[in-house]
């Protein structure tokens, strides 16, 4: 019966059922068959209505959509090129820096791809770097930002693996900025080698981007800072970060016009929509799972092959590699509510664990062959899948190495949440 109703599964998902269908039917008839109501469905439906920081993924995404429609990414690339641009690779270190902001503020790796790609790309060609190696920029950089708050993935996560929506943003923070560190240096040693020039700084042009984005400016240190400070929490830095973005570029910019507001609405809260109906069904196939023991069983079958808890991590790793090649948030809904209770027999910290699920999701995005950001890059740039996975290829080991510190360092993502004190 179960390799039947596995394959009953697997069948309708490739015929393209939607995934809340198949597993809102799926967790409807699991526990018909054991004789309990399809009430306990619903109740997941609604304990995930009445969350309170449930608000925050809509008034975060709208912002997000509504920065990716105005002239927000021309304004950050040119703040990034003019103060980076005279450092050895600094133009690369500016593409850098202005995707990972823009993805951390939009919440989605392919919107970064689709709306800074067609600037830096080009800027990145007429610098003289090469081909591959600003294909491979351009592709990694469009997931980078996921660590770094007011981020999406991490709001789901925090929701989805029960643990504090503050202390995951501060935890995630420093892989984050040590992926920037290291892909800064492999930068500056590509520029080196193939004598890639520098733009010379000015202050004129400092100052003239500055003018550019100076409403713009401080939005990452009101909600980072104002997070990190303890002076609000999440769901109300994103209702902060709302008003100010309609505020700036619907007054001050007048990038968005109030005709255009409706349909940037009308676009985030489609994806809003699809995060929750699938966020509803999953919970109440979660609850299945747990009432059947379904982790239990899996940490009985590990700890009768893998004893170490290093060892487990390992896997760990290398799972999440493959799962979340797929749609990220489908990823998070079905994989955490699993390996949160395993991972807790194996001691690893809750908050450590939510770390090391998101940097995979980060690199899950550009591992071949069903990396989203690869197909997203050849669609964008139309070049040829073969040559992406050897354009990553060098970003994708780089990402590894720091995947593997991160993850045997367990201090690199909680001691920020320590010295900050924020709530577990």
């Amino acid at each position: 019966m179960i390799w039947l109703l596995t394959a009953a599964v697997a069948a309708l998902a490739f015929l393209g059922m939607p995934i809340f269908a198949l597993m809102g039917g799926l967790a409807l008839w699991l526990f018909h068959a054991v004789q309990i109501s399809s009430t306990a469905v619903i109740i997941e439906l609604y304990r995930l209505a009445t969350l309170p920081a449930l608000i925050a993924i809509p008034l975060f995404t709208f912002a997000g959509f509504a920065l990716a429609e105005s002239g927000a990414p021309r304004r950050l690339v040119n703040l990034a090129e003019a103060f980076f641009g005279w450092l050895p690779g600094g133009v690369a270190i500016a593409a850098l820096l202005a995707c990972a902001l823009f993805t951390a503020f939009t919440g989605a790796s392919g919107v970064t791809i689709i709306a800074l790609g067609g600037l830096i790309y080009p800027l990145l060609r007429r610098q003289k770097y090469p081909e591959n190696f600003s294909l491979g920029l351009v592709t990694t950089t469009g997931s980078l930002g996921l660590l770094f708050p007011p981020s999406l993935p991490i709001i789901l996560y925090a929701l989805v693996g029960k643990v504090s929506i503050d202390r995951l943003f501060a935890a995630a923070a420093v892989p984050g900025a040590l992926l920037l560190l290291i892909l800064g240096g492999y930068a500056m040693l590509t520029a080196s080698r193939h004598g890639v020039g520098r733009i010379p700084f000015t202050k004129a042009a400092c100052a003239k981007a500055l003018r550019e984005a100076i409403w713009e400016l401080p939005l990452p240190f009101l909600i980072i800072g104002g997070i990190y400070g303890g002076k609000f929490t999440a769901s109300e830095a994103a209702a902060i970060m709302s008003f100010y973005v309609v505020t700036v570029e619907v007054f001050v910019y007048r990038d968005l016009s109030w005709r255009a507001l409706p349909g940037v609405m009308r676009r985030s809260m489609m994806l809003v929509g699809a995060i929750l109906i699938v966020l509803g069904a999953a919970l109440g196939l979660t609850n299945y799972l747990i009432d059947a023991e379904v982790p239990a069983r899996i940490f009985g079958f590990l700890s009768g092959h893998l004893s170490s808890r290093w060892a487990f991590l390992a896997c760990l790793n290398a799972f999440l590699l493959v799962v979340n090649m797929v749609e990220i948030f489908s990823a998070i809904i079905i994989v955490v509510p699993i390996i949160v209770p395993v991972a807790a027999q194996y001691g690893i910290d809750p908050i450590h664990l939510g770390t090391l699920f998101l940097l995979n999701l980060e690199i899950g995005y550009m591992t071949p062959p069903l990396g989203l950001n690869l197909f997203l890059s050849s669609r964008r740039f139309d070049k040829p899948l073969p040559l992406l996975y050897r354009a990553t290829l060098p970003f994708w080991a780089v990402l590894l190495a720091a995947l593997a510190l991160v993850t045997y360092v367990p201090r690199l993502s909680l001691w920020l949440p320590d010295i900050l004190k924020l709530g577990s």
